[in-house]
């Protein structure tokens, strides 16, 4: 049987129209994509390697069009240069963060 399994509960903070989450991601992987989720963050395989931000960069556009909002509406909180980042997402609910765990 095929598919994607996610195990575990994803925590999300919001606060106004902005939702924060911790993403942990693994640079130079096969294929860029949405993996699951682990010790309640998001883990996103990135294509990309991890130099002059282009693992950020992918991962930035990867939760763009899975959310559907503009590039500019998602920042790196902290984690700018780490496998763990937490990320603002602007102009969004919680409830829309379902959306990343979903084909």
């Amino acid at each position: 049987m095929r598919g994607r399994y996610f195990m575990g509960k994803l925590n999300i903070r919001q606060s106004g129209n902005t939702v924060f989450l911790k993403v942990k991601v693994i640079p130079g992987s096969s294929r860029t994509a949405v993996a699951g989720i682990l010790d309640g963050m998001l883990k996103v395989k990135i294509a990309s390697p991890a130099e002059k931000g282009k693992a950020n960069a992918a991962l930035t556009e990867l939760l763009a069009k899975k959310l559907s909002v503009k590039k500019t509406a998602i920042r790196i909180v902290s984690g700018l240069t780490g496998s763990v980042k937490e990320i603002a997402i602007e102009g969004i609910s919680a409830g829309q963060i379902a959306k990343l765990t979903t084909k």
